[in-house]
């Protein structure tokens, strides 16, 4: 059986980004930043460091994986593009968006990590240190958030290191990640789909292609069924504390996460106050989100009250994000 790792973090540099790819070389399983959130990383060609990646995060084996690669080169080899697939990612990888393709002939994903589906999902990330790991590693890497598997989602080292220590093996601090929600997922299918909307606004994939994207059908995201994509389970980013959506007053308690200017009745009483963005910027309420959820969840509020947030651009990813946080637990 093997022993419990002893869980390292280490700055970001030439001689890390060597060791992470060692690591991974060696059935490792390595956190690192991404532009949207911290991944957590094995070699997506490997089923036994798949095995261990999920048993770390406690993550259903029936919810895939994103594979991540340097490159478009890469991604071909693993997935099989369309014109509309190629217009997407040559407008926008490396950066927060996925793809869900039909496998290759020759494609070296394991089975476990697309849980059985004749589909890969495929993501070319912006930041430098996955870049250079990437690169480094030569293999695709699958990179789900790094966190116990439902938890909100880690957007700094520190974060990683308050669900996975003594999981995982090894964690690149790359400091706080920039986006703050996961990437967004198209499904390139005869009709392209939004699967999951997150770091690119549905606005500018639309605007590519030159047409809609259709919608999943209603029990995608089912928690007893097989979801289409990684992040589409019901209950998913969730702190232990219950979230009530679309507070418009506090109460007594209750930790506020509030988003613009507005006055919100019984701020004065809440147990805690954090602001996505007291300006109403969208951009900057995304890179917040996870944090200021993380932050409120506490022993001391019986539970997260949050306003409206406008549902348009990034809103619509971070309110996605919100409804799954609220969803019925078992």
């Amino acid at each position: 059986m093997r022993t419990a790792p002893t869980t390292e973090i280490l700055g970001p540099g030439e001689a890390t980004v060597g060791e992470a790819a060692r690591c991974l070389a060696a059935g490792g399983l390595v956190a690192f930043p991404t532009e949207t959130v911290y991944g957590l990383g094995a070699d997506a060609t490997n089923p036994a460091a798949i095995a261990r990646l999920y048993q770390a995060k406690g993550r259903p084996l029936f919810n895939p994986l994103i594979s991540h690669v340097a490159d478009l080169a890469q991604a071909r080899r693993i997935g099989r593009f369309d014109a509309q697939a190629t217009a997407l990612a040559e407008a926008f990888w490396p950066g927060p968006l996925t793809l869900a393709l039909p496998k290759t002939a020759h494609c070296e994903v394991a089975e476990l990590a697309t849980a059985g589906l004749d589909t890969v999902a495929i993501r070319v990330p912006a930041h430098r240190v996955a870049q250079a790991i990437l690169r480094a590693f030569g293999k695709p890497v699958v990179a789900p958030s790094a966190n116990l598997s439902g938890h909100v989602s880690p957007t700094t080292a520190a974060h990683v290191m308050s669900d996975l220590a003594g999981r995982i093996d090894l964690i690149v601090d790359g400091g706080p990640v920039e986006v703050g929600v996961e990437s967004s997922i198209v499904g390139c299918f005869e009709t392209p789909m939004l699967l999951r909307p997150g770091g690119l606004p549905r606005e500018e994939i639309e605007r590519v292609l030159g047409c809609k994207l259709t919608q999943p059908p209603a029990d995608a995201g089912d928690d007893d069924g097989q979801p289409l994509a990684p992040g589409m389970l019901v209950s998913h980013y969730a702190p232990r504390s219950m979230v009530r959506l679309n507070a418009e007053r506090i109460e007594a308690g209750e930790a506020l996460l509030a988003f613009g200017a507005a006055a919100v009745p019984g701020a004065d009483k809440a147990a805690a106050v954090l602001n996505l963005s007291a300006s109403g910027d969208l951009n900057e309420a995304a890179a917040n989100l996870f944090g200021y959820l993380r932050a409120l969840d506490t022993k001391q509020a019986k539970g997260i009250a949050v306003v409206p947030v406008p549902a348009h651009g990034l809103g619509e990813a971070i309110n996605d994000r919100l409804r799954r946080a609220a969803a019925a637990r078992e």
